[in-house]
Formats: structure tokens, sequence, C-alpha cells
């Protein structure tokens, strides 16, 4: 059986997250997203790969070249995590505002 990389640790490094903010604007060869970099091409790879295996990023083959692309599916299992979250802090923010609009009116008066 093969283990996966938990999808939370990979995302735990700047490096690796900031390689996900690149490869949500567009498709980028390892040698581009290595450019964005003060590390080796090698440590990017490395980085690369283990967003490989948590399937937040994946490959395509365009001739010679290999373009890395966002993969918006492998995100879900992190989005699933904080949703109940931000919708927790929606309604705090909610209640806040009520009990602020209240203060407002009440000084108005």
């Amino acid at each position: 059986m093969k283990l996966r990389r938990d999808v939370f640790q990979a995302i735990a490094d700047p490096t690796r997250r900031m390689i996900i903010s690149l490869l949500a604007v567009q498709a980028m060869t390892p040698t581009a997203i290595a450019e964005s970099f003060d590390s080796s091409r090698q440590t990017i790879s490395k980085h690369i790969q283990i967003l490989s295996e948590c399937e937040i990023v994946r490959q395509e083959q365009k001739g010679r070249e290999i373009y890395y692309h966002l993969n918006p599916n492998g995100m879900k299992e992190i989005a699933e995590f904080i949703e109940p979250f931000r919708k927790m802090w929606d309604d705090r923010f909610n209640k806040l505002e009520a009990v602020m609009k209240l203060k407002i009116h009440e000084h108005k008066k």
C-alpha cells in the first residue's frame, strides 16, 4: 500500500505555499518555478514532488517540456477542513456587526 503524504504538512512549508500561489495564476515549468526562488532547482523539484504526491499539483507533458498546474481537486481536502471555521468566524463577525449597529443606533437617540 502506498502511503500518501499529508496535505497539511505539504502546505505547511512557505516555499510550497508560494509554489501553489504561482501555479494558481498559470501553469509553469520546473525551471520557471525555480527562477522565482533563491533555492536550487533540485530543492524546488523536491517541493514540487511533495505537492504532486499530495495531488495539489499535476503535471502535463507538452512536447519536451513538463508543465505543472494547480489541481483544484487536490485543494478540496484543505477547503473542507477550513469551511466550518470560516462559517464560525462569519457568524461571529455578523453578531459583532449587529451589536455595533445597535450601539450606534442607541448612541444616536
